[in-house]
């Protein structure tokens, strides 16, 4: 609320700006009699702090920083909505943020968040992403950083994860359950700590089994899942399975399964790691490894409220994986 309603409320109660200021913040060199007119006063005009003017008395905020590669995405807006409702419970905002896989906007949106002085930042950063500098001035800010999803490797900052290896393993098990030989695996970026971990504990499990035939490729886009896809369907010895290691990749898939007209799971089984939106759209719905947004949410907000409390010494954890049986295997 602007001043000039502080104004107003010392001037129909004949008392001083500051000691009506006083009086809102419970100070105790106010007369309880004084403090009860200031506030039922202030209430008939619907007075509220200037939150602005708190801040820079304060030093603080009553707002978090949340940055994603992008909010279209569902597992990315299940893992929002987990911290929005957590973050409400306890009186916060949330101020939520883009990097469209982009290095420059991440740093911009990193200095947004310094300027604003926010209580503390969740951040999933770009694939693109090389030096941490830009996140390091975050601690300089003494602003608490919990890296969730898509996390750096360095052991110095708070992380909280997927069960990646554990949702892989479980995804290369129900494809060799199932007599699977000839299977398309399709991961992501490269670069990425999360396809590390999930590629290479996928491989893993096929080692000892020289029956299969393993075909590993690389998305960076749904679009170019889609070219991969088409790419091995339209050979003579087309695949029997379809490992999908996002969302994102599972769309691409689909798409060129469905417009080559490939039967599943009679022609070819689907399988992928999911929040479990996308594989729920699709006749018959896509079995998949459970990997959750929302749950990893709640776990990111937990590690925070850790951080505030004072416990700052980095951890990473994880959250668990489950099978999902849908009827593309």
């Amino acid at each position: 609320m602007s001043d000039t309603t502080l104004k107003k409320i010392s001037q129909v109660l004949g008392l001083s700006i500051s000691t009506v200021s006083r009086a809102l913040k419970n100070h105790p060199d106010i007369s309880d009699a004084t403090k009860k007119k200031v506030v039922e006063l202030a209430e008939t005009l619907e007075y509220e702090p200037n939150a602005t003017a708190v801040n820079l008395r304060t030093k603080k905020t009553k707002l978090f920083g949340l940055m994603v590669p992008s909010v279209t995405n569902m597992f990315y807006d299940s893992f929002i909505s987990a911290i929005e409702e957590e973050s409400r419970k306890i009186g916060y905002s949330l101020l939520i943020l883009q990097n469209n896989e982009d290095v420059v906007a991440e740093s911009d949106n990193l200095r947004l968040c310094r300027q604003n002085r926010i209580s503390g930042l969740f951040a999933c950063y770009s694939q693109e992403t090389g030096s941490l500098s830009s996140f390091d001035k975050l601690k300089t800010a003494e602003i608490p950083l919990v890296f969730f999803d898509k996390v750096p490797e360095d052991a110095r900052y708070n992380k909280v994860c997927l069960a990646d290896k554990e949702a892989a393993v479980l995804a290369a098990e129900e494809l060799q359950k199932r007599n699977k030989k000839n299977i398309l695996a399709i991961f992501g970026s490269r670069s990425l700590s999360i396809t590390k971990r999930r590629l290479e504990s996928f491989t893993n499990c096929f080692t000892k089994n020289k029956s299969v035939s393993l075909f590993i490729e690389h998305a960076h886009s749904t679009k170019h899942a889609e070219d991969i896809t088409l790419q091995y369907f339209q050979q003579q010895n087309k695949p029997d399975a379809v490992f999908c290691m996002s969302d994102e990749i599972l769309m691409g898939t689909m798409k060129s399964l469905m417009r080559l007209q490939i039967s599943i799971p009679a022609q070819t089984g689907v399988i992928a790691l999911s929040d479990g939106s996308i594989p729920s759209i699709y006749y018959p719905e896509i079995s998949y490894v459970e990997t959750s947004g929302y749950n990893l949410g709640k776990l990111a907000f937990q590690r925070m409220q850790e951080c505030l409390s004072g416990t700052n010494d980095p951890v990473e954890e994880f959250v668990p994986s489950r099978f999902v049986e849908g009827g593309s295997l």
